[in-house]
């Protein structure tokens, strides 16, 4: 198991070249993508840029604004973003703070999409160490798990 920490306490000044008033963690990087953590002070830019990758700015607190292309909108936590590849993007707060989680997809490894598109899956069947071991199912479900539960009174516990 490996742990991974991001937050306060492990942020710096993060952002393509303008931004003003974010900082952030990066949690994974490597040819496959890059995972990183976002905080936006009240006030803060990100300023247009575009990368080569999908990108997900996916908001985990309060929230900001958006804006891709010519496109802007109110984000708010619970909310993710999508930034297709190349285009121009911006992130940004006005009177809120917004902490996000990006997640940028690099592109595939060829040899991995030309085994996938040639059908390089292997085959699987039975293990014979567990034949005669599998028995059908039998029986029903259950049809009433507490008579006495009343689905009024919330979540049985």
């Amino acid at each position: 198991m490996e742990i991974r920490r991001f937050g306060i306490g492990h942020r710096r000044p993060d952002g393509p070249p303008g931004t003003q008033g974010v900082s952030g963690s990066v949690i994974e990087s490597s040819p496959r993508g890059t995972i990183a953590e976002l905080a936006f002070a009240r006030g803060a830019t990100v300023q247009p840029h575009a990368n080569p990758n999908h990108t997900w700015l996916i908001v985990i607190e309060g929230g900001g604004f958006v804006r891709t292309g010519d496109e802007q909108t109110r984000v708010s936590a619970g909310e993710a973003i999508l930034w297709p590849p190349g285009e121009i993007h911006a992130a940004w707060t006005d009177v809120s703070e917004m902490r996000a989680i990006v997640v940028e997809l690099g592109a595939a490894d060829p040899a991995t999409i030309a085994g996938l598109l040639e059908g390089a899956a292997r085959e699987v069947g039975p293990d014979p160490a567990e034949a005669g071991r599998r028995a059908p199912a039998d029986g029903e479900l259950v049809r009433d798990l507490d008579p006495a539960y009343d689905p009024s009174e919330g979540e049985p516990v």
